[in-house]
């Protein structure tokens, strides 16, 4: 025996076990090994994570087996996993949980094994010949192999218009050569990309460059804010950065934050860098997300693009990070570890010693704050790409507007002739509503009785395609009633309004136009994003209207309007992040506009027009409505002047959850310094959810671990009855 293996089963224990290593595996155990290990009467997998001289622990068992020839997780992503557990309040199991994806985890995983064909050298002019004359179809076969090189059985039978048979008869004739081969399963696969080349760079973007490329050969980490106004050429910078890197014989990954805007990002790098790239996010297969991480794992590919799990990517020789759209809440996990995939990599810049490239148009409070402060560096670009102009933007006040109409409208007349301007000049128009669904309730008239959810504190929401009543926050469907449970009242109303009768209405103002809706109920279907913004770019689809999918990071030239309903939704949201986030979803929903020749138009409805967030959006004042956000922010001593930590208990006995929530909070109160601020527990906005009562206890303070110090140390001990939870979400983006 020679050494000592710290183990972490995969078993949800959330803690190391040590491990002998035997003198026969010395040699291929090593930090990330996935191992076989003998556990009580079983024999299971775990992966090691630390490796020691000593254990404290007497009689230990030895490793039994490692799988593989290589470690499945690198040393420095190691050293991020346990740096995200420390942070986040989470253990050491489900950080690694969470670098790896299941489909790569998962016991049995492997590439598919599939019959491959290869042309035997040696075919000449007097054989082919011969096969034309005697067997056609055989000459066919191998004519798709000399250009081919090779291809899978079934499918080369496909692609020749024959059967497998007359592949087989050519084997027999030792003119192929039939053998089992690894099946890629490739997302891409079948997708026709255009290549292209580098742009000629104006005076920002090249200074932004330089800037990156500084850092990239400083051989230190470094951080980089690249705000960018909509349409200004920031990707165009990141291609170019990538593209240098890759000289230099290193890889990157590129965060993007919605699965909508993966197709298209993807498309521009695949046209610049071919099959360098890897795409990683959830819409993959299993097959499909395993073989696009394996391909990286083994480097066989050096960009790594996708979601937010692609920042534990195994990129080889990691040169540089991107995120895009740096403010986007996607980036942050709902399940523990519950971490922010931008601020993951700027740590994993940290330890990788290389830049990461955060950007946006509108960039988030906290790395607004650390571009000022002087801990990130700060590239501007301030114009759109060959100067086009910044679209005009309306706000129109829909209190005026339903005084004029006679009764409240979803349309204002404003908003209808510029749709119609741009059917008869064939433009293409975005409408925007951020809610999905027909309608947000069932109402009677006559009792005043609303369809709720019996297991969420909210009503259900109507979706007219398929007769349903919804609840949007546990997935629970039930069919539409005939008649009011509560009275008996037949004269239902629908209340509110979603995309669904968005599209309805528009249908009916403009029979004659093509209208496509994007929303998480239109692209269930795997490929769905890529079909329907691929009908809308080469101009099959006049107007497009979606939620929060299209409001970002996408480009058509041909969209000269774009329509944004009820912009106040979010402003009324219990967050000290709605105004914010309002001032980011106008700006990039308005930057879709006037990217092409034509300038664009912005049209705003509104209740609440004098807003500050939707006056600045209006004016485009980025910096001056940061300036007014930050002094109340620094008053309250909330983000990016404190840190914020939310926990939340959950129970299926209301009582019950507000007593153990009460509880924990007297436990921490001691604890903590006159630094940190204390409240609740309190009922979270959404109070119940999925059946589960939910109270919530909000710390706030200069340092998390002013926070997670005290509360890691009462939550050891703190035992919660069966059916009963606590999480722990360090740095919240939503107290809901």
């Amino acid at each position: 025996m020679s050494g000592i293996a710290k183990v972490v089963v995969e078993i949800a224990l959330g803690r190391e076990f040590d491990y002998l290593i035997p003198g026969s595996l010395d040699s291929t155990v090593s930090l990330g090994s996935l191992v076989t290990v003998p556990f009580g009467r079983k024999i299971v997998r775990g992966y090691v994570v630390g490796l020691e001289d000593e254990s404290k622990h007497p009689n230990l068992k030895a490793i039994a087996s490692v799988v593989g020839n290589k470690p499945m997780v690198d040393e420095k992503i190691l050293e991020l996993a346990r740096w995200m557990g420390d942070y986040y309040c989470a253990s050491i199991e489900q950080s690694i949980r969470t670098v790896l994806p299941g489909a790569v985890r998962k016991k049995g995983a492997a590439f598919k094994e599939r019959l491959f064909v290869q042309l035997v050298p040696g075919l000449d002019d007097e054989m082919k010949a011969k096969l034309q004359k005697k067997a056609p179809k055989q000459l066919a076969v191998l004519e798709v192999l000399e250009r081919e090189k090779g291809m899978f059985l079934q499918r080369l039978a496909a692609k020749a218009g024959t059967t497998v048979a007359t592949v087989r008869a050519l084997e027999g004739k030792s003119l192929v050569m039939i053998a089992t081969h690894s099946m890629n399963r490739d997302p891409l696969d079948g997708h026709v990309v255009v290549p292209s080349v580098p742009l000629e760079l104006m005076e920002e973007q090249a200074k932004a460059l330089d800037q990156i490329m500084a850092v990239a050969s400083s051989g230190k980490p470094g951080t980089i804010l690249l705000q960018g106004v909509t349409g200004s050429g920031k990707t165009e910078v990141y291609l170019q950065a990538i593209d240098q890197i890759l000289k230099k014989g290193k890889g990157a990954i590129v965060l993007v934050p919605e699965i909508s805007l993966t197709p298209q990002t993807v498309e521009r790098f695949q046209g610049r860098f071919g099959n360098k790239i890897a795409v990683l996010h959830s819409h993959l297969s299993d097959g499909e997300r395993h073989d696009q991480w394996h391909k990286i794992h083994d480097g066989e590919a050096c960009i790594a693009i996708g979601a937010r799990s692609a920042v534990f990517a195994p990129v080889k020789n990691l040169g540089l990070i991107v995120v895009d759209e740096e403010h986007e809440p996607t980036y942050k996990q709902e399940d523990a570890p519950r971490y922010n995939a931008r601020d993951m990599a700027v740590m994993r810049g940290q330890l990788e010693k290389c830049p990461v490239v955060l950007g946006s148009a509108t960039p988030s409070l906290e790395s607004y704050w650390n571009s000022r402060c002087g801990k990130y560096e700060l590239a501007v670009l301030s114009h759109r790409a060959d100067h086009r102009k910044m679209p005009a933007m309306r706000v129109i006040d829909m209190r005026t507007e339903a005084i004029r109409q006679g009764h409240p409208s979803i349309f204002s007349q404003d908003l209808i002739e510029a749709v119609r301007s741009r059917l008869d000049r064939a433009e293409q128009t975005m409408l925007f509503l951020n809610r999905r669904g027909y309608a947000t309730s069932l109402l009677c008239q006559k009792c005043g009785y609303v369809a709720k959810c019996g297991q969420c504190s909210v009503s259900f929401t109507y979706h007219r395609q398929v007769e349903a009543l919804n609840c949007h926050i546990c997935g629970s469907s039930k069919a539409v009633p005939n008649k009011c449970p509560s009275c008996g009242d037949k004269a239902f109303k629908f209340a509110g309004i979603g995309t669904q009768r968005i599209e309805s209405i528009v249908s009916k103002l403009f029979p004659k136009a093509s209208i496509q809706r994007m929303d998480a109920d239109a692209t269930t279907r795997k490929n769905s994003h890529r079909q329907i913004l691929g009908d809308f770019r080469v101009g099959k689809t006049d107007i497009l209207i979606g939620t929060q999918m299209i409001a970002k990071g996408l480009h058509f030239p041909n969209v000269t309007l774009i329509g944004v309903l009820y912009a106040d939704l979010s402003l009324h949201m219990p967050d000290f992040r709605a105004s914010e986030r309002t001032f980011q979803l106008l700006t990039q929903v308005a930057g879709r506009a006037g990217r092409g020749d034509v300038k664009g138009e912005v049209i705003v409805q509104t209740y609440t027009p004098s807003h500050v967030a939707i006056q600045s959006a209006r004016k485009m004042e980025y910096d001056q409505f940061c300036r007014r956000e930050l002094e109340d922010r620094r008053e309250l001593g909330y983000p990016p002047f404190g840190h914020l930590v939310c926990v939340t208990i959950k129970g299926l006995a209301q009582n019950k959850a507000a007593f153990y929530a009460e509880a924990l909070a007297r436990k921490v109160a001691p604890l903590i310094s006159d630094r940190v601020v204390l409240a609740g527990p309190t009922p979270a906005p959404i109070s119940r959810a999925k059946g589960y009562y939910r109270y919530q206890i909000m710390l706030r303070a200069p340092v998390t671990k002013l926070i997670t110090g005290p509360l890691t140390e009462v939550l050891v001990d703190f035992k919660l009855p069966p059916k009963m939870s606590c999480s722990v979400d360090v740095d919240a983006i939503s107290l809901l």
